[in-house]
């Protein structure tokens, strides 16, 4: 697979569109690039059954997040508190910042 670009990086608030938990908002806690994929808090809930080991004596069902596909959620703008689609543009000083399509608040300088 090829690495492409996600307009989408780690610690922003975004929204899912599709899938088992549409309309749940969460922070991005990591993005895998190379699969497409990133993984969101309390988003896409799984049980995963484990054997004992010297981590986890017990073993058991433990529940954690499982990353999703990038194409499922939208950023969410800070100021509108809507999904938006965003586009880049360069300040004066050289750094590039992405731009809520809505309402042209900077979402962030990256």
């Amino acid at each position: 697979m090829s690495k492409d670009k996600s307009k989408i990086k780690k610690n922003d608030k975004v929204k899912v569109i599709a899938g088992k938990d549409k309309g749940k908002i969460g922070k991005v806690i990591d993005v895998y690039p190379d699969k497409h994929r990133i993984l969101i808090e309390n988003v896409n809930i799984v049980k995963r059954h484990t054997r004992p080991s010297s981590k986890n004596k017990q073993g058991g069902i433990v529940e954690g997040e499982a990353a999703i596909h990038w194409s499922n959620v939208m950023l969410v703008c800070n100021k509108c508190m809507t999904p938006v689609r965003t586009k880049m543009y360069q300040l004066e000083d050289g750094k590039r910042v992405r731009i809520c399509r809505k309402c042209n608040e900077i979402i962030d300088v990256s």
